[in-house]
């Protein structure tokens, strides 16, 4: 995998770049739709490519090993020829649902055990098997195993957690250089700061997470619950440690105006299941700001959706309709604002690209903020 800056912003550590790994090329900044289970929910592969123009996905490891399972995906080749996706993937390692499913897993140094939320199977995942899982899934890049810290957390906890977190880094390296890619394409770890909201555990673990060399680097346990002032002084801190010429990427982050300002902090990548979610619940991102369109106001409202003529979807459906598609539970509302959403979060970051390698990209930011923050 090769990393390439190609401009950067003077008035902020924002900074445009482009990503090469053997399905693709990804143009940084870069917003990655989250596929948990090998698909982006509600959404074609059509119009993630033509419409969206999407170029990563990500898929999960733990649901992709509970469903379809790993003899699935082995023999179907991997996830991208199993979901018929030929561009860039990144999985998560699992880490999240340490944090996300605390109340069904069981967790020590050498690894976490899971009870399956689908029928109560227990499982175990280390970073040895964690790899292992990753090899068969085949994703371009692989995230670390670790542990994804809640929000409040005690400091002691905090602390014994990172430990843990860079423990299994060890291992995951250790046994990724053990074994090879199944497919023919090269992987790529990469590693993840966490140590709560608090700096010293911060700056601990990037420095930690630093000296591994990797070929990318993540920030983790943040958009968990703390306030956005904490997980942008929590981005900054650790940007200015991880190595400049390696990719940032920020784990589950986030609406769009946290995107815009962790860009300016020196992030290149993101991910959230927010535009598909709460697109599935009525909830639409313009260029003017926020819609529930289920809104009364939006009854006779014949419209575009976005009042400044961005359009994502193969018709230019109005607001009036799209109401009319959720007030009758109609599912084709919920595909229409999923592919609405995910294209807006994907003009997003390749507009602050523009304006980064174009020089404003500050003074845009600035004005754009306000405008994303609007509920209309």
């Amino acid at each position: 995998m090769q990393f390439t800056i190609q401009g950067r912003d003077t008035k902020s550590s924002a900074r445009a770049g482009s990503i090469t790994t053997d399905h693709g090329t990804i143009e940084t900044p870069i917003f990655m739709p989250v596929g948990t289970a090998g698909t982006v929910k509600a959404v074609h592969q059509r119009e993630l490519k033509d419409d969206i123009q999407a170029q990563i996905i990500l898929g999960n490891t733990y649901h992709l090993y509970l469903r379809p399972g790993l003899d699935v995906l082995k023999q179907a080749g991997g996830l991208h020829k199993f979901n018929g996706w030929d561009r860039p993937i990144l999985t998560d390692s699992g880490g999240y649902q340490v944090y996300s499913l605390s109340a069904r897993r069981k967790l020590n140094p050498e690894g976490v055990t899971f009870q399956s939320h689908i029928d109560g199977s227990r499982h175990k995942f280390t970073p040895e098997n964690v790899m292992d899982t990753q090899r068969v899934i085949g994703a371009d890049i692989i995230m670390a195993f670790d542990e994804c810290t809640p929000y409040p957390c005690e400091y002691g906890y905090a602390l014994k957690s990172a430990d843990i977190t860079h423990s299994w880094l060890d291992r995951c390296f250790s046994r990724l250089n053990e074994t090879t890619p199944l497919y023919g394409h090269q992987q790529s770890l990469f590693p993840i700061v966490q140590g709560s909201t608090y700096r010293d555990l911060r700056i601990r673990s990037a420095e930690c997470i630093a000296s591994k060399g990797a070929e990318g680097n993540a920030i983790g346990g943040l958009s968990v619950g703390e306030p956005h002032e904490i997980m942008y002084e929590m981005t900054e801190l650790v940007c200015n440690i991880l190595p400049d010429d390696k990719p940032r990427y920020l784990m589950g982050v986030g609406t769009p105006v946290n995107i815009l300002e962790s860009i300016a902090l020196g992030v290149d990548m993101f991910d959230c299941v927010m535009p598909t979610r709460n697109g599935r619940n009525g909830m639409l991102f313009t260029s003017a700001g926020i819609i529930n369109i289920r809104n009364e106001k939006w009854k006779s409202d014949f419209g575009p959706v976005d009042e400044n003529g961005l359009q994502f979807v193969d018709h230019q459906y109005s607001r009036a309709y799209l109401r009319h598609l959720f007030v009758a539970g109609e599912m084709l509302g919920s595909m229409i604002a999923s592919v609405h959403n995910l294209g807006f979060y994907l003009w997003l970051v390749k507009t602050a690209r523009q304006h980064i390698l174009e020089g404003d990209f500050a003074e845009w930011k600035s004005m754009m903020v306000p405008r994303l923050m609007q509920r209309l």
